[in-house]
């Protein structure tokens, strides 16, 4: 870990570049603001463990695409559509769902001024910070510049990172992965500043989807520790223990260690909290999470006793669920504990990274979590001398399993050794991986030739490209106004790079 770091001593960075959000050009600078092992809760938490039998983490998710759909083809937040047009589909909902992303800004310093003690985790994808600015909602951005910069409300908000561009990470080319999660970082950095930047140490996985493919999974990981991050949100189902069975109950109310090991043989892991399964929305907007933990104990990890923590997420503005009963139950149960006396005591809220802090400050080791990987894995490693792993014998192993096995499953993986991205991927032929391949093919040998490649224009344009045609949104092109504006993302990013 690098030592402190003064923001002082820091560019500035402005939120945006040559009229596009601030997505690259100081990952260096950015590295040093998030490769630290200091405690972000540790000092400021006013939570005892000793007191405190199980925990709930509520993490809202929140994002809207950009669209070339403005005023001559423009990019601009598919919110902003939304209000231009209020009588297609459910765009009536526009004004709601501008609120969902404010609110929470509301919430959390009225909850606290009424002797409460709140806590939540926020999520918000890079096309939706740019497209607020866009449409110069100042409301909606200081109403979350409160709760982040305000010291008085950091113990009870923390931020998660995420993929700039809602990008599901089986989907995306390899090298492009660590390229959302800096993008991500220097966005944030840029609106909240480097302090809040620091203190980012949870990754919030669009569609809490979960790469396994060996490879795909080994630099996910590798990416999310070299870019500072402490631990990441996993749904229970997507991982498996080492032997191929699912999690026992109780595991997935502690913190496990997901490992990985790719087709060279090399492993690496990261600290996972576990999203239990169920209907996202309806669990989060009536804060089930809280009754849940309330008939939970503590557990062992280790030598030590901890609190069991029910951990869960979903998007804070879609559905009725969200717009009308989050509100209420989110308020009604903080009261409840409240005037039960219960504030600090018995079963609290608390965020991922606090509670990570408060039981490794007692003793826990995270080498001690349950050790999982990814689902289909332990399949994989059977076939395989793991004393001698080797691409050509994982290939292999997946060809026969999917060959023989019809309940096998694996994400592919793309990968840039071979920059046509023919060979060995049935998927070359998709838009994404198309657009991605032509930027790597021009631009990595620039970059290692002269890293402020980075901060030139053309770069960022075309960074920005390739990233809004991996938007979730446009994972799977059907036919229609959707099939439109991936088609024309794709255009002008391939125009870019021509």
């Amino acid at each position: 870990m690098t030592a402190t770091i003064s923001s002082s001593n820091l560019p500035t960075l402005n939120e945006t570049r040559f009229h596009y959000p601030n997505i690259c050009g100081w990952e260096d600078e950015i590295s040093l603001v998030t490769n630290h092992s200091e405690p972000v809760f540790l000092n400021t938490t006013n939570l005892n463990l000793e007191n405190i039998t199980s925990v709930f983490a509520c993490a809202l998710h929140m994002h809207q695409p950009t669209i070339p759909a403005g005023i001559n083809g423009e990019l601009i937040s598919n919110l902003q559509h939304m209000f231009a047009h209020p009588h297609d589909g459910d765009n009536h909902n526009a004004s709601v769902f501008a609120w969902c992303y404010s609110r929470i800004g509301e919430f959390i310093p009225d909850l606290i001024s009424q002797g409460c003690n709140p806590r939540i985790m926020l999520d918000y994808s890079g096309n939706l910070l740019w497209g607020l600015r866009q449409m110069q909602r100042e409301d909606i951005i200081n109403n979350l510049k409160r709760i982040t910069c305000d010291s008085q409300y950091q113990p009870y908000v923390e931020w998660l990172g995420t993929m700039w561009s809602h990008a599901v990470v089986p989907s995306t080319p390899i090298p492009d992965i660590k390229l959302h999660i800096q993008a991500w970082q220097h966005h944030f950095a840029a609106i909240f500043g480097y302090d809040a930047l620091k203190r980012v140490k949870g990754f919030s996985p669009p569609e809490m989807h979960l790469p396994n493919h060996p490879d795909t999974i080994f630099e996910y990981i590798k990416a999310l520790k070299e870019c500072g991050y402490k631990w990441l949100m996993v749904q229970e189902h997507s991982v498996e223990n080492l032997d191929g069975s699912g999690l026992n109950h109780d595991q997935k109310y502690i913190p496990n260690r997901l490992f990985a090991r790719n087709s060279q043989g090399e492993t690496i892991s990261i600290t996972a909290l576990i999203k239990t399964q169920g209907s996202d929305t309806k669990l989060v907007a009536q804060m089930q999470p809280y009754f849940e933990a309330k008939g939970r104990n503590k557990q062992r990890v280790g030598n030590t006793q901890i609190p069991s923590l029910v951990t869960q997420i979903a998007d804070g503005e879609n559905g009725g669920v969200m717009m009308n009963e989050f509100p209420r139950d989110f308020l009604r149960i903080y009261h409840e504990i409240r005037d039960s006396g219960n504030n600090y005591e018995g079963t609290v809220a608390m965020n991922g990274t606090e509670y990570l802090e408060l039981i490794e400050a007692k003793g826990v080791n995270p080498e001690e979590y349950p050790t999982v990987q990814a689902v289909q894995q332990h399949k994989i490693w059977q076939l395989v001398n793991l004393d001698h792993v080797t691409p050509t014998d994982v290939n292999n192993a997946i060809q026969e399993l999917q060959a023989n096995d019809h309940q096998f499953h694996i994400d592919g993986a793309s990968w840039t050794n071979d920059l046509s991205w023919v060979k060995g991927y049935e998927n070359v032929l998709e838009p994404m991986n198309k657009l991605s391949a032509m930027f790597h093919a021009k631009y990595d040998r620039l970059i290692a030739e002269d890293i402020s490649v980075r901060q030139r224009e053309d770069y960022q344009q075309a960074l920005l490209y390739n990233f809004l045609v991996q938007t979730s949104c446009f994972r799977y092109w059907g036919q229609g106004t959707w099939t439109d504006y991936a088609k024309e993302l794709y255009r002008r990013g391939e125009e870019l790079l021509k």
